[in-house]
């Protein structure tokens, strides 16, 4: 089959599973599509394919057969499905110096559109309702980062002059934010955690807006848990609650929670599991803490199924985050958890 064959095969997929995935309706579809899925990447993702292999594994019958590829194969694999990696967008995490940056190669990028917009939408509805301001110089600062994509996007869809971008501006976001009160439109603020802090120090009255925190301190600031975080921008801000973004490169998805649980809820197309930090092939039981295994089946293309390096629990209908495990990276969007 030539290059033009196998793209264009690849695309009919994705079209295919595009329709499945952000219609889904109930466990039992999310697990039928999952299995499709796995089975599709055994076939077609090389790294996945040999990663199940070595475990003894040919094909995946049951949703509980489904195998999790360690994150850290993003860095030193290429993750994606044969024929389709010429045409792909390649975005890095975020790191510290001399770290090493994490890939996820994105061969549909409207895939990822609609994953964002779509979640986006469930916790708040349309982006076209808000002002959207973005704190997040470090990502700027690296680039190639998938959070940039995502939150330029949602700006682009607000359809406002005053959303944007502001680098160190912080007596600016307080402006606009006050316009956009003023003229009756909601204002939310995404920022990285010592940025939220750093606007949090001014004392300005922010109680009219929705902030997402999304990222780590990268250095900048003392580390705290997400509770504490919380408890200072609350005060600084003048706010009830703080949201925060459950995110990272390897994912195409995004999970939202808030101050005044902790818990992170997920779109119907994503699913996590919490497996035996001594066993990382049994899983526990609800309540009980271990490793964070997430299902993002927007993932077509690269790698549905990933064995993070956080640690948690599940929790009612969601789950909730207690840290990272002692010799994993420093990543941003998942630190200063309890």
């Amino acid at each position: 089959m030539h290059f033009e064959e196998v793209g264009f095969f690849f695309y009919l997929c994705s079209m295919d599973f595009s329709d499945r995935i952000f219609s889904i309706q109930g466990q039992e579809a999310f697990e039928k599509l999952a299995v499709d899925l796995a089975n599709f990447q055994l076939i077609h993702c090389e790294v996945y394919r040999e990663f199940c292999h070595l475990l003894g594994c040919k094909e995946i019958t049951h949703y509980d057969e489904i195998l999790f590829l360690p994150i850290s194969f993003f860095k030193s694999n290429v993750v994606i499905s044969k024929g389709v990696q010429e045409d792909c967008t390649l975005f890095l995490s975020s790191g510290t110096e001399n770290s090493i940056r994490s890939k996820h190669y994105v061969s549909d990028l409207s895939l990822y559109e609609k994953s964002y917009l779509h979640s986006f939408r469930l916790q708040f509805g349309d982006p076209s309702e808000w002002v959207i301001l973005a704190l997040l110089p470090n990502y700027l600062e690296q680039g190639d980062s998938s959070l940039i994509y995502m939150v330029e996007g949602l700006i682009q869809r607000s359809a406002s002059a005053r959303s944007g971008f502001l680098l160190g501006q912080l007596e600016e976001v307080h402006k606009r934010y006050l316009d956009a009160v003023n003229e009756g439109k909601k204002c939310m603020i995404f920022g990285v955690s010592y940025a939220l802090w750093d606007l949090a120090d001014l004392n300005l009255d922010f109680s009219g807006a929705t902030v997402i925190e999304t990222g780590g301190m990268k250095g900048r600031r003392e580390e705290l848990t997400k509770a504490e975080l919380h408890h200072r921008l609350k005060q600084g801000l003048n706010l009830d609650r703080i949201y925060s973004e459950y995110g990272m490169t390897e994912l195409l998805s995004q999970a939202y929670g808030h101050s005044e649980d902790l818990v992170f809820s997920t779109p119907p197309w994503m699913r996590i599991k919490i497996r035996d930090l001594s066993d990382p092939f049994s899983y526990v039981q609800p309540g009980q803490r271990g490793g964070v295994n997430v299902i993002d089946l927007a993932n077509i293309n690269s790698c549905c199924f990933i064995a993070t390096q956080d640690v948690g629990r599940l929790s009612g209908e969601g789950f909730q985050l207690e840290g990272r495990m002692a010799d994993a990276d420093v990543r941003g969007c998942n630190q200063m958890v309890e």
